[in-house]
C-alpha cells in the first residue's frame, strides 16, 4: 500500500462534499507531476484529504477505489482521474504550519513543492500525521 496527499479547494470540493458523496471522482488535475502520481495509485492506497487555499490543513482520509482512467472534464484528453471514498475525518486537523515546523515532516512535497496538488507521503510520515490528527494509521 502507498500513501498520498490530495489537495482540494474547500469552496470547490470540501471534505463535507466528499463525505456526502461517499465515493467520488478526483478530477480536474492539470499538472503532469500530479497526474503521474495519480497514475501510480492502486486500489486500497490511502490519501490525506487536504483543504488548500485559506485553511491549509489535512482534514480527512480517503481510499482509492478506482485506478487512473480518462478525465472527461479534460477536453484535450491528456489527463485522468481516480475515484476515492471517504474513510474518516481527522479528530484534529493537521496544518501546513505543523508540517513546516516539524523536522520529521518538513521534507515532504507539501512543504517543498507547495503548488503540487497530488503527492506521495512516506509511511513514516503517514503514521506521524495520523497520530497528530488523532486517527489510527
Amino acid at each position: 500500500m502507498a500513501y498520498w496527499l490530495m489537495k482540494s479547494e474547500p469552496g470547490a470540493w470540501s471534505w463535507d462534499d466528499q463525505v456526502k458523496a461517499g465515493t467520488a471522482e478526483w478530477d480536474g488535475v492539470r499538472n503532469y507531476q500530479a497526474a503521474n502520481n495519480m497514475k501510480a495509485m492502486k486500489i486500497g492506497d490511502k490519501c490525506f484529504f487536504y483543504h488548500s487555499v485559506n485553511e491549509k490543513q489535512v482534514v480527512g482520509v480517503v481510499e482509492v477505489v478506482k485506478e487512473y482512467y480518462p478525465d472527461p472534464t479534460d477536453p484535450k484528453g491528456r489527463f485522468g482521474m481516480v475515484d476515492v471514498k471517504a474513510l474518516e475525518p481527522l479528530k484534529t486537523p493537521v496544518t501546513l504550519q505543523q508540517f513546516k515546523d516539524d523536522e520529521r515532516l518538513n521534507h515532504l512535497h507539501l512543504v517543498r513543492q507547495s503548488r503540487l496538488s497530488v503527492m506521495p507521503i512516506d509511511a513514516k510520515s503517514w503514521k506521524l500525521v495520523c497520530k497528530l490528527g488523532g486517527v489510527k494509521p
